[in-house]
């Protein structure tokens, strides 16, 4: 059971040791990109290429849809960024569980953002939890964790990408602990557990009277969506791309433009300079500062 991206690399791993999936379930097909088109999500196009059977619920609460699994009999579910909480009625279906690849190192961040809140949080590490699923978000029972470090240039998407190939690893080896009868089942502790709730398009905006560094972590953790945005004469502009610097800027207004050239766009912030290097006005392409230095205005202040 799962939708993006994050869980074809665990479907894949499962194909290829041989398990035998009799089906995906995965998210309705959803409206994508400018024609508003129905488009299937990854997952449910990589179980139609392997020519697995697909179920796509509107919800996993429906007796039809409970039905169709019990018919189905599954020995175990494994859940990887599916989208919904399980029922009970659908959590007792399978005799050795339901297990589920969470991207985050449990109990810190529940949710359905662990990652880009890592992200945005400037963690220095995450990792990928295998648990079993309970009745509530993400507070079952851990399995096997493994963690990688975050680098601080890193952006959300692609430390997405790696989780989702760390995932596969982590669940291929929680699999052989159940056939070898050798998995440990730890609780979480409760009192240790952070969220990680949905992202929102606002919490892009950026606040320049906050440090460089919660703002790079912004930009990076936002991106690719839903993207980190300022204003500058009155137009949104998009900031896809930052660099830290070790420039001072002390007695100039935070989110002043300090310094512009085609090394980067320079900006006074609450502590410190930041380095602005790939922007987006509304109205055009992601640019690199290098293209378009020459049309910003140095001293301007950004969020107005």
């Amino acid at each position: 059971m799962g939708t993006p991206d994050f869980a074809v690399p665990s479907l894949k791993m499962l194909i290829d040791e041989g398990y035998e999936v009799a089906a995906v379930v995965t998210q309705p097909d959803k409206p994508k990109g400018r024609g508003k088109k129905l488009a299937a999500p990854p997952v449910k196009e990589y179980a139609v290429e392997k020519g697995i059977k697909v179920l796509q619920p509107a919800s996993a609460k429906t007796e039809d849809f409970i039905q169709q699994l019990r018919e189905l009999a599954p020995d175990m579910l494994i859940t990887a960024a599916y989208g919904k909480i399980l029922p009970k009625e659908v959590l007792d279906i399978p005799p050795l569980g339901c297990i589920n690849v969470h991207g985050s190192l449990l109990p810190k961040y529940r949710g359905a953002a662990p990652i880009q809140w890592a992200v945005i949080n400037g963690d220095k590490t995450t990792g990928i939890t295998t648990m079993y699923t309970d009745i509530g978000m993400d507070t079952g029972d851990m399995l096997v964790k493994r963690e990688i470090p975050i680098p601080e240039d890193i952006t959300s998407g692609e430390l997405y990408l790696q989780l989702a190939d760390l995932g596969a690893e982590v669940l291929k080896e929680t699999l052989l602990r159940v056939k070898n009868n050798t998995l440990e089942r730890i609780p979480q502790k409760d009192e240790e557990a952070t969220y990680a709730p949905m992202l929102k398009k606002e919490i892009g905006l950026i606040d320049w009277n906050k440090s460089a560094w919660e703002i790079h972590n912004l930009v990076r953790g936002t991106n690719p969506w839903p993207g980190a945005y300022t204003y500058y004469k009155g137009e949104r502009l998009r900031i896809w791309k930052t660099e830290r610097t070790t420039e001072s800027a002390e007695g100039v207004l935070p989110g002043r433009l300090y310094k512009v050239s085609r090394d980067g766009v320079f900006v006074s912030t609450g502590q410190g300079v930041l380095k602005i290097k790939e922007i987006q006005f509304d109205s055009s392409r992601k640019m690199t500062v290098e293209e378009c230095w020459h049309n910003i205005t140095e001293g301007e202040i950004l969020g107005q």
